[in-house]
């Protein structure tokens, strides 16, 4: 009878910001532009929004990453408490009594507009703030 070999699973990953309007949104494009799917990835609100912001879509687009499918939503709390990575983006977005055993990881995520930088050139400088962070995520998760 042939050994059997364990069917690895793929790793997950839940990106929140406040509204999952851009830079959860943004992120999870990121991944999945650079993974596919190889792993399974999320995102979500802790105060969804009503849309995903257009600037946030036109600067991945710029890039060929399309989130154009995406659309705001709460934290699951099944979805919490399965996913192997919970990533919150900015200062903003917490998690309050996180599931046991869920680590929380936060990306201070750059904030131009501090600065006086608005519009599109905000949004390109987040979007390569976030896309640098997905890229250490992506070694990461190759290492495991």
């Amino acid at each position: 009878m042939p050994e059997a070999h364990p069917v690895a699973r793929r790793p997950s990953v839940l990106f929140v910001c406040v509204k999952n309007a851009g830079k959860s949104q943004m992120a999870a494009g990121l991944l999945r532009a650079a993974v596919g799917d190889r792993v399974e990835i999320h995102s979500a609100g802790t105060a969804p929004g009503s849309a995903v912001n257009t600037q946030s879509l036109q600067c991945l687009r710029e890039i060929d990453v399309d989130i154009s499918d995406g659309h705001p939503k709460p934290i699951d709390p099944g979805l919490l408490g399965r996913v192997d990575h919970v990533i919150t983006l900015g200062r903003e977005a917490t998690i309050v009594n996180p599931p046991p055993g869920v680590t929380i990881e936060n990306w201070d995520t750059d904030e131009p507009s501090g600065r006086g930088v608005e519009g599109m050139e905000r949004m390109r400088l987040i979007r390569d703030d976030i896309a640098s962070r997905v890229d250490d995520l992506v070694r990461r998760l190759d290492r495991r």
